[in-house]
């Protein structure tokens, strides 16, 4: 493994990023008993970009994750989301964002539109205005031809897409996207991949995403951070990291092997889905 170093911070700012943060952490610290799964976290993250978080197994990033959602309160350290502390301010945190999960968040026995009216009802979404936007969001995700069957039916790609419409229902201002093409194919991968770049690109939504697919990191994100054991290693967008490791024709493969040494790990259906997620979260 690649020895760890301080934090690096390469980020100049994008022209087209606006420049205000919607996302910054203080030394943000979680502790499992004595073990530190996220250590002294201090991470920026500029309203409209897509900031990709980037490690090994282990390293934390779904820990942050949980932390950044509400879901698990940090030990020490500070978070603010658009304005809202996410230990003191949970709800206006929950407000303004959408979260999709490694763990599957669709409910098999119900068809699509079912699952997203819960989410509608779960948001608060008006009753006059939940048929539109659902409707709105299924023909965004390519999906009104399935929305009245089942979910178990779907293939893993349908599935997907259909929790991140659950995700972006209610127009959140940033979308916390944790392993998001994990057990998909490499069709059903491109088609999110685009999803995710239309989001951000026509809606200004900011993306926040953890990967182990480096491609997909240097094809969507702006800007990427590496973590290791915890720790933040380095930050930038993928071309300043790849110029930062001084090798002609780099990758970001290269990249992740310089940082964090070489432990990447590398079509479905319901239930095949829902396996890969059970085991990716274990791992995540």
């Amino acid at each position: 493994m690649a020895k760890l170093m301080g934090k690096t911070d390469l980020s100049q700012g994008s022209a087209s990023i606006p420049n205000s943060l919607i996302l910054t952490t203080q030394s943000l610290t979680r502790c499992f008993d004595n073990f530190t799964a996220v250590d002294e976290l201090n991470i920026s993250v500029q309203t409209g970009e897509a900031f990709g978080l980037l490690g090994p197994n282990g390293a934390g990033k779904s820990t942050v994750i949980k932390m950044l959602t509400t879901l698990l309160p940090p030990s020490r350290g500070k978070a603010h989301l658009a304005g809202y502390d996410i230990s003191g301010q949970s709800d206006g945190v929950r407000r303004v964002i959408g979260y999709v999960p490694q763990a599957l968040s669709a409910d098999g026995s119900l068809t699509g539109y079912e699952n997203l009216l819960i989410f509608a009802k779960l948001y608060d979404i008006p009753a006059r205005r939940r048929e539109k936007q659902i409707r709105e969001v299924l023909s965004f995700m390519d999906l009104q031809s399935a929305s009245d069957r089942l979910v178990r039916n779907y293939s893993g790609g349908m599935i997907r897409k259909l929790e991140i419409a659950q995700a972006i229902l209610h127009q959140p201002q940033i979308l916390f996207l944790d392993e998001p093409t994990v057990g998909l194919d490499p069709v059903a991968r491109t088609q999110v991949w685009q999803l995710v770049q239309e989001l951000r690109v026509n809606f200004g939504t900011t993306i926040f995403l953890t990967t182990h697919f480096l491609e997909e990191a240097d094809s969507l994100c702006n800007r990427v951070a590496i973590m290791n054991q915890g720790r933040e290693i380095i930050t930038g967008s993928p071309a300043e990291l790849k110029a930062a490791i001084g090798k002609p024709d780099a990758t970001l493969d290269d990249v992740f092997i310089h940082y964090a040494g070489n432990q990447l790990t590398s079509g479905v259906s319901y239930s095949e889905t829902a396996r890969t997620r059970r085991t990716t979260q274990r791992l995540g």
